[in-house]
């Protein structure tokens, strides 16, 4: 029932281990040179894709990537299930808490940070001519929501590796980051979340108030669960002695938990990964420090070392450089989306009375886009809003700000200035980056 052939296993182990080790390779190489590790990964994708190799040898390409009639399937359920695990990830790392001298800056680089450049983005489809990105779906509506997400979107998980590179982590300015990045990707993510509902419901056809309001109505009300309720149910079920599957596998059981949520989001026609962010972001409000600790221990070991480097691999993979992809129009894309974030978030902290440098410091991370950019970017495109230059540009638009916002917040650090009052005299922290001859390591790798 359940089977695949000697030759077809053979090929397809061969074709993913080449992957996943190109992607781990490249991906450490980057660090090496103090690049988002994201970077490398990807590129492990492109080098192996279309793009090189294909170009090169597409009969090899063919053969080992294509070869047989379900390849292509095996290599869309460990993209998808990297897609799961990558948002969960994301969700365990959100932050709602602010110390109360925080409070106000962290508000106000929110809603400056949302709000404009959401619309700013929007109002830009008027500017060029959308239609030239329509995906099958040809929904111009959801089309315009996805550009608008990609001006205001920011990565929870780039910025804090970011920050961990750096050894910063610890500073007050970090963890103002992290907390507005969870809170303000969520806000965007609900915004996806609508897009998916009114494509995957009713198609571009037939989009009415009607439809935009039921997606508002349900994508609403699943948060509402996953934040408030999830969080009440586990904290009573989890440590009870009747729960034989928490007794049974611990991970196992958080897992089913990731699967159950994703599920119901998809039948609920919200969107799967959506489902996993909230999964995650439940798991994070319910479980006290000691088990949180171990439970993200054991999922960052699963996720980080072998489905994330392979979903960025992949995602590498369909990218076409050589032939489709806008360079011009890319560059001009990439100057409007830092120029709109970073000229609303150094505005904003300005008129909070922020200082010139610490504004800086805030405009340039919150225009890390990362992993939740090329989320956003694959969802997009699997779903059919956009098309495969689109696509491209999305995700180059993620890589190439990341390494912006490292490169300014690195050179802000070497240089001895200070991130924002309250960090003068910041003590740098990095963890112990290898150990020569230690087979087991002792810090699990994290991407972006």
């Amino acid at each position: 029932m359940f089977s695949l052939a000697s030759a077809d296993l053979i090929r397809f182990l061969f074709a993913m281990g080449l992957l996943l080790a190109a992607a781990n390779l490249l991906g450490y190489i980057a660090e090496r040179f103090t690049i988002p590790r994201v970077i490398g990964e990807v590129a492990g994708g492109l080098i192996l894709g279309p793009t090189v190799f294909g170009t090169l040898f597409p009969h090899s390409f063919h053969w080992l990537y294509l070869g047989f009639s379900s390849e292509s399937s095996l290599f869309g359920l460990i993209y998808q299930l990297g897609t799961l695990f990558l948002l969960y990830t994301a969700g365990l790392k959100f932050q709602s808490r602010f110390a109360k001298s925080d409070i106000k800056t962290g508000i106000a680089i929110i809603i400056g940070s949302t709000i404009i450049p959401f619309a700013v983005g929007w109002l830009s489809t008027y500017l060029f001519n959308p239609a030239q990105f329509l995906g099958p779906d040809h929904s111009v509506l959801a089309l315009k929501i996805i550009v608008a997400i990609s001006i205001a979107v920011t990565s929870i998980p780039v910025i804090s590796k970011i920050f961990q590179d750096l050894g910063i982590m610890h500073s007050r300015f970090a963890k103002i980051i992290v907390a507005i990045a969870g809170v303000h990707d969520l806000i965007l993510w609900v915004a996806l979340a609508i897009a998916s509902g009114i494509v995957s419901a009713h198609g571009a056809a037939t989009i009415s108030v009607w439809t935009v309001s039921k997606s508002l109505v349900v994508t609403f009300a699943f948060l509402f669960v996953c934040i408030l309720i999830v969080p009440w149910g586990l904290r009573k079920i989890t440590s009870k002695r009747a729960n034989f599957l928490f007794r049974a596998s611990f991970l196992g059981y958080f897992l089913v938990i990731l699967f159950a949520l994703a599920d119901i989001a998809g039948y609920l026609q919200v969107d799967t990964m959506y489902g996993a962010l909230l999964a995650g972001i439940a798991t994070k409000f319910a479980l006290p420090d000691h088990v949180f600790e171990k439970l993200e221990n054991g999922i960052n070991g699963i996720a980080y070392a072998f489905f994330i480097p392979l979903y960025f691999a992949i995602i590498g993979m369909q990218l076409n450089l050589a032939s489709n992809f806008s360079f011009g129009f890319f560059i001009l894309y990439l100057l409007f989306a830092t120029i709109v974030q970073s000229v609303v978030v150094y505005f904003t902290c300005r008129l909070i009375k922020t200082d010139k440098l610490t504004s800086l410091n805030f405009a340039a991370a919150m225009n890390a886009r990362g992993g939740p950019g090329i989320v956003l970017s694959s969802v997009a495109y699997s779903l059919g809003i956009i098309n495969q230059d689109f696509f491209a540009i999305l995700v180059m638009l993620a890589l190439v700000t990341s390494w912006f916002a490292g490169s300014w917040l690195r050179y802000v650090i070497r240089t001895g200035k200070r991130l924002m009052p309250g960090d003068e005299n910041l003590v740098i922290k990095k963890a112990q980056e290898e150990v020569q001859f230690d087979l087991v390591p002792t810090t699990v790798p994290t991407t972006e």
